[in-house]
């Protein structure tokens, strides 16, 4: 059978066009469909995710050194991205590292201060306790200079309310509280403020009794013989008159002190208690009346 070459040059070019027909449109309907598609999401590199990659990357580094070991050497490319997360991996070990070690200077840092500020509270509570000690032991030093000044200064006509009464009411409640030193003084007051009250004479009779407690006695023997003056009939005037006479014989005026005695038994004996008369005989006995 003869072939014409004109006829088979051209079925064959026929056969050409419909393969290139059919390539193009097989292309064309992967591009459509590419375009469709919607593309690949970004991979989102997590700390988990990059671990596990470099886990990864260390068993295949592993793998190829054993194999090229052995005698069987095998040719990797490094892929550029897993190069650049391997830096960034590394650069955040580092980073970690050095937060780490900040972190560690920080917490020393902050022990040292929290101990040196606690030293410095317990140094403050210290102080504080004894700059309290020390305001309180200047305010009792401070209150004493003071009622010492009062007691020592002269004494002179004062009221501190007006009125004998009052006064007398409160000379008596500072004898009662046990105040000796403030009890004469407020005494001495009344008895030079209000000589001519009612209260005045045993006003002098109590400033006997509070200089006697001061271990004057003559101050006391000048006190109980004024608040004696006329002899008042009064509750305390036996009480004063043998107080008086011991006051005298403790001076060492046993005369004068056996008149007073004497003045007792004609003036108030005959009422006086029976505590009274011993005591009055007690001093007479010191003081060898007749």
């Amino acid at each position: 059978m003869k072939i014409d070459p004109a006829s088979l040059l051209s079925s064959r070019r026929r056969r050409r066009a419909a393969l290139l027909a059919a390539v193009g449109v097989a292309l064309s309907a992967g591009a459509v469909v590419a375009q469709q598609m919607p593309p690949p999401p970004a991979i989102e590199w997590t700390p988990r995710r990059l671990d596990q990659l470099d886990r990864n990357v260390r068993r295949l580094e592993r793998a190829v050194t054993q194999r090229n070991a052995a005698g069987d050497p095998v040719l990797i490319q490094t892929d550029p991205e897993v190069i650049t997360l391997q830096a960034r991996v590394d650069g955040l070990d580092r980073r970690l590292r050095d937060i780490e070690a900040t972190m560690q200077r920080v917490n020393a840092d902050n022990e040292r201060l929290t101990f040196a500020l606690d030293e410095s509270q317990r140094d403050n509570e210290a102080m504080r306790g004894l700059l309290t000690n020390a305001d309180e032991r200047l305010t009792r030093l401070e209150a004493a200079l003071k009622a010492q000044a009062e007691l020592n200064a002269p004494i002179e006509p004062n009221s501190a309310s007006g009125n004998a009464e009052d006064d007398f009411a409160a000379a008596q409640r500072l004898t009662a509280s046990g105040d000796a030193a403030r009890a004469l003084r407020a005494w001495e007051t009344f008895v030079i403020t209000w000589p001519e009250e009612d209260q005045a004479a045993e006003a002098n009779y109590r400033l006997g009794d509070a200089r006697w407690q001061a271990e004057d006695a003559e101050g006391a023997v000048q006190a109980y013989a004024t608040s004696l003056r006329g002899w008042p009939q009064t509750r305390w005037a036996a009480d004063a008159v043998i107080k008086l006479a011991t006051a005298l014989e403790a001076s060492d005026r046993a005369p004068q002190a056996c008149q007073a005695l004497t003045e007792f038994g004609r003036r108030y004996a005959e009422d006086a208690t029976t505590a009274q008369r011993s005591r009055a005989g007690q001093v007479s006995d010191r003081a060898e009346c007749d």
